[in-house]
């Protein structure tokens, strides 16, 4: 395993924010297995004491995985000369693109959210056109028919007083 990194002054953000993600995965599960850890049998000596405390495992293998993880990302992030060359590349590709300026992207934000606000707005209108036209049809029940259905079966049921509210 190559401990120098490839090209090193090269690719700086890119390698970083990689190394970073990375990272933040194996954290995450080292997390996860030590959450998982906690459900495991502990052995036990002949008086039925455990041999060590359960921390001590969670611990243990929670950064065995970060060291493991931390080699991997180093060898895949920062050694290896085909994930160097990748990595080195894209920074060169986004140093080329023209980025939108702040004023452009706050215009272009208004815009979605207008025209997100109409097209809620006429789907609005046009579900209420259409749950009225089904409810003069029949084909939906409308609120006061649900209402007065359920007040009829409470009273008939014998819980009730006949006004459809309990005593």
């Amino acid at each position: 395993m190559a401990s120098a990194v490839y090209k090193s002054g090269q690719g700086y953000w890119t390698r970083l924010g990689s190394a970073v993600g990375a990272g933040v995965l194996v954290a995450s599960g080292a997390m996860w297995l030590w959450n998982q850890l906690s459900a495991v049998s502990l052995p036990t000596n002949d008086a039925g004491a455990p041999l060590f405390e359960r921390i001590y495992l969670q611990g243990g293998v929670a950064a065995l995985v970060m060291l493991i993880g931390a080699l991997l990302v180093f060898r895949f992030v920062y050694a290896s000369p085909k994930t160097g060359e990748f990595l080195i590349a894209t920074e060169g590709e986004m140093k080329k693109v023209n980025w939108s300026t702040r004023k452009e992207v706050f215009g272009s934000t208004w815009v979605v959210i207008l025209i997100s606000m109409v097209i809620a707005t006429i789907l609005l209108i046009a579900d209420i056109g259409f749950s009225t036209i089904f409810k003069q049809a029949g084909v939906l029940k409308s609120d006061e028919a649900e209402v007065n259905q359920v007040d009829g079966a409470t009273s008939g049921a014998g819980t009730g007083n006949g006004t459809g509210t309990l005593p």
